[in-house]
C-alpha cells in the first residue's frame, strides 16, 4: 500500500470528498476569504464535473476548510483553497493541497497550476513549501482590490518542448 504524503491532522479534524452538505458552510466560507466569492450554486455544480476534485475539511462535522481541483487532459488547476480563519495555521491548508497533489499524480497529470494574489504572502509560502514555482503572471486579474495573479505551477514530468 502506498504511503500516504497527506501530514496528520490536528486532532478532531478530518478530510472527505466535499458533498451537498458542505454547501452552505463553504458558500459562506467564501464570503469570509473572497472578494469575488462563489455561490452555493456554483460550488455545487463543481460536484457534477468527472474531471473535478473538491475536498473538504470537517472540525465536529461542519466543513471549516476546503480546496478543489479541475483537470483537463494531463493539465491539473487548482481552483480555490479555503480556510476558516479560526483554522487557520493549523495545517490545513497544506492537507488539502498534499491531498490534490497525490490525486494529481495518481491521475498521472503533467503539471498542476494555480492563481495567487501577489500580496497573499502566507499563500505564496504554503506553496512554495509543496514544491510550486512561478510560471507567469496574470496582469489584473483580481478585482476588489485590482490586483495581478502569479502563476504558479509544480510540475510532475519535465514539459514538453517542440
Amino acid at each position: 500500500m502506498a504511503k500516504s504524503l497527506i501530514p496528520p491532522l490536528p486532532p478532531g479534524i478530518t478530510l472527505a470528498p466535499m458533498t451537498r452538505e458542505d454547501l452552505p458552510p463553504l458558500a459562506d466560507l467564501e464570503k469570509i476569504c473572497f472578494s469575488t466569492p462563489w455561490s452555493q450554486e456554483s460550488l455545487a455544480a463543481e460536484l457534477q464535473k468527472e474531471n473535478a476534485l473538491f475536498l473538504a475539511a470537517h472540525a465536529e462535522g461542519q466543513a471549516v476548510a476546503y480546496a478543489g481541483m479541475n483537470w483537463v487532459l494531463d493539465e491539473g488547476y487548482v481552483d480555490n483553497v479555503a480556510v476558516h480563519p479560526s483554522f487557520r495555521r493549523q495545517g490545513l491548508g497544506r492537507a488539502l493541497m498534499s491531498a490534490l497533489i497525490q490525486q494529481a499524480r495518481a491521475l498521472d497529470l503533467a503539471f498542476l497550476s494555480l492563481e495567487v494574489r501577489p500580496s497573499n504572502a502566507g499563500a505564496i509560502a504554503l506553496y512554495t513549501s509543496l514544491g510550486f514555482r512561478e510560471a507567469g503572471r496574470r496582469r489584473n486579474f483580481y478585482t476588489q482590490p485590482a490586483e495581478d495573479a502569479l502563476i504558479l505551477t509544480l510540475w510532475f514530468r519535465e514539459p514538453e518542448v517542440p
